[in-house]
């Protein structure tokens, strides 16, 4: 048998095939970064066959209801130094890749910020679902829970929804407190006999989210109808116990859109006063981390696609030690704002029309409820 020849290629030898069967089975981000820089033939391997993206993928299959990527820095390319759009896609794949697998910029908390709306609510606004986000048991002076309307069927199901700290996080826990009425005779626990979660966006742009007003509270079930859910978790089963409950998700998922529903499946206690069915929350926390300002989401209207934004600046801000509030202070964010402010507004027509989009350098704008407005 020849010898191969010192100089050549592992993709020459062994060929295209086996070469993308071993390139597949990277599981870390880090190592196909690695792989890319190792020589120009191999980086031109990985960059046009989606390694990135691919890895994406794998990590959080939510990925995939992204319709188009894009970068924004502080001033456009230099002509003189063309890129493709696939180099600029594998950056950005790479980039977020690495943000999912890495938790050492930010660890994981409880990152709801206010209440989008529950499917029905008995008594508001003394039991309105504002009162799961106290970690408490009374709030002035009473006792502190969220209860759904009393029903015949003990399997009618209801919902809790929530808007997170950013558009882009990274979910792993969810905690539910059961809330047990000791003011009743025999203290009932009245919990649910599943829970079930969802995690999506709201599918326009421009959204007046809170249906937590007296008029409002029990609209949520029509609400439901205008959000986009790109993951669903199995179904667990809730004790009838006045703690804490934590259900691990079963692996890291991503939240694009930052909006997450806490489905309550079945009843388990009726109460005696009218003999009807109901389900009561004392206490929710959802937690992960952002992964904001490093990316950004938007909604292209009126398609309802998804767009990511990757902000490479947002990076050297974290290198010099600022935090997000710092970072989002200094004059260098401030100039990427401005820069992502003035980018071409047609740009998601553009994105999705055709695969030379990149070559623009534009994102879409800046919504009016945008978190580092």
């Amino acid at each position: 048998m020849a010898k191969m020849g010192l100089g050549g290629d592992l993709l020459e030898w062994v060929g295209p095939d086996i070469s993308a069967c071993v390139f597949s089975r990277l599981d870390h981000p880090a190592d196909l970064v690695r792989a890319a820089a190792a020589s120009r033939t191999w980086r031109r391997f990985v960059i046009e066959n989606n390694f990135s993206k691919s890895l994406c993928l794998r990590l959080c299959p939510e990925v995939a209801t992204i319709a188009a990527v894009a970068e924004v820095n502080r001033s456009p390319p230099s002509p003189a130094v063309p890129e493709s759009d696939s180099e600029r896609e594998f950056r950005i794949y790479s980039n977020l890749a690495g943000a999912v697998v890495s938790d050492s910029r930010n660890p994981d908390v409880a990152i709801i910020t206010h209440c989008i709306g529950a499917s029905s609510t008995d008594d508001f606004p003394e039991e309105t679902m504002e009162n799961t986000l106290e970690e408490g048991y009374t709030v002035d002076f009473g006792p502190s829970y969220w209860s759904s309307g009393g029903a015949d069927d003990p399997e009618k199901p209801e919902s809790l929804t929530y808007r997170l700290n950013h558009d882009i996080c990274i979910l792993d826990e969810i905690r539910v407190r059961p809330f047990q009425a000791y003011f009743q005779h025999g203290d009932p626990i009245y919990s649910a006999k599943m829970v079930r979660f969802r995690m999506g966006h709201y599918k326009l742009p421009h959204r007046s989210e809170s249906f937590v007003t007296a008029e409002d509270e029990n609209k949520m079930i029509d609400a439901d109808k205008k959000y986009m859910w790109t993951y669903t978790s199995p179904e667990y089963p809730m004790l009838q116990e006045d703690v804490l409950q934590s259900f691990k998700l079963p692996r890291p998922v991503l939240c694009i859109g930052g909006v997450v529903m806490i489905e309550l499946l079945g009843s388990v206690q009726k109460q005696q006063a009218d003999d009807r069915y109901y389900i009561c929350v004392c206490h929710v926390e959802v937690i992960g981390r952002s992964l904001s300002p490093l990316f950004m989401f938007d909604i292209s209207h009126p398609e309802g696609y998804s767009i990511l934004k990757y902000l490479p600046g947002a990076q050297n801000l974290y290198a010099k030690g600022m935090s997000q509030d710092d970072a989002k202070e200094s004059p260098e964010w401030q100039s990427l704002i401005a820069r992502y402010k003035q980018m071409n507004h047609t740009a998601v027509a553009k994105a999705l029309a055709g695969p030379g989009f990149m070559n623009e350098f534009y994102v879409y704008g800046v919504s009016d409820d945008d978190p580092f407005e």
